[in-house]
């Protein structure tokens, strides 16, 4: 095939149906879910308390908070979650019809999610620095970055001006080695499914195991991930550590971490981790693959087989 061909697969109708399918998916599984989402950043922000668990949490904020602060920040997530997930589903079936080359394999997936997620890491990170500092608006110590914006254009535009460009893209080291994360997630995810699909003699799985499939995916993920995610949180943040240089790395704080507070430390927040990503990637997954069979059923005028 000539490189046009390549440039149709690349661009094509279908490719953008999985990128929309793949953002609304993941606004409705992350608008479920999202009250786990706040505690879990409140409980990895924690630091010389008494390690709490999910509910414990949820019981903490309501009462001295209220409800309404485990929903805080969640319309500029939702907004860069869409923008996030569709350039890495987009990127992700672009690149994977492009290198298609008769069977899909895992290694396959893995190197396209990979490519996928450096892109997405690169183009979004600011929108995620932003999220970060409105979910913790007025935790700790009354940082000031904490509290002088409230939308995501404005917490932008905040940090250009006032701490400076490179701080919008604060944590992308640990981001880019989170990576690993969503390519791992993807290449369990497609190989369980190429799995049960040709189980199915190319009928494609019912919706409960769409849901299961994700869950196992992301499990695996979040297990081999979360130090990586825990220091890449507080980067973003800001938060800064005693006899550590503002500029400490992000090895230097794992070791920092584990120095001062175990091997505990590295995991300290990772019951509400799991709960939240696990349970809002079983439903993206879910809504994702209900989505696109749905719209290109309409587009394409492919008939969708029944489940």
């Amino acid at each position: 095939m000539g490189g046009d061909g390549y440039n149709r697969s690349l661009f094509t109708y279908e490719t953008l149906v999985h990128a929309i399918s793949g953002a609304a998916g993941s606004v409705v599984a992350m608008a479920t879910f999202f009250p786990l989402d706040t505690v879990r950043s409140r409980l990895q922000m924690e630091e010389g308390r008494e390690p709490k668990n999910t509910l414990a949490m949820i019981r903490e904020l309501v009462m001295k908070e209220g409800p309404c602060t485990l929903y805080r920040g969640m319309v500029p997530v939702l907004q860069s979650l869409c923008a996030s997930n569709f350039v890495y589903f987009y990127t992700f079936h672009g690149l994977k019809k492009f290198r298609a080359r008769g069977n899909q394999t895992a290694g396959n997936d893995l190197l396209v999610a990979s490519i996928a997620g450096v892109i997405n890491v690169l183009t979004t990170t600011p929108l995620w620095v932003v999220n970060t500092r409105l979910k913790m608006k007025g935790v700790g110590q009354g940082e000031r970055n904490n509290n002088e914006y409230s939308t995501l254009y404005d917490g932008l535009l905040h940090i250009w001006r006032y701490e400076g460009l490179a701080n919008l893209w604060a944590g992308t080291l640990p981001s880019l080695m989170l990576v690993m994360n969503p390519a791992i997630q993807f290449m369990t995810y497609e190989s369980i499914k190429r799995r049960i699909t040709r189980s199915l003699n190319g009928a494609p799985p019912p919706a409960w195991m769409f849901f299961a499939i994700g869950a196992i995916a992301k499990t695996v993920a979040t297990a081999l991930t979360y130090p990586l995610q825990l220091v890449q949180t507080k980067l973003r943040q800001g938060h800064k550590y005693p006899n550590l240089p503002a500029d400490a790395g992000t090895l230097r704080i794992l070791l920092y971490i584990l120095k001062k507070q175990g091997m505990a430390g590295m995991y300290k927040g990772m019951e509400a981790k799991l709960l939240q990503t696990v349970l809002t990637a079983a439903l993206m997954f879910l809504a994702y693959e209900k989505i696109s069979r749905f719209v290109l059923r309409i587009l394409l005028h492919r008939p969708m087989l029944r489940q």
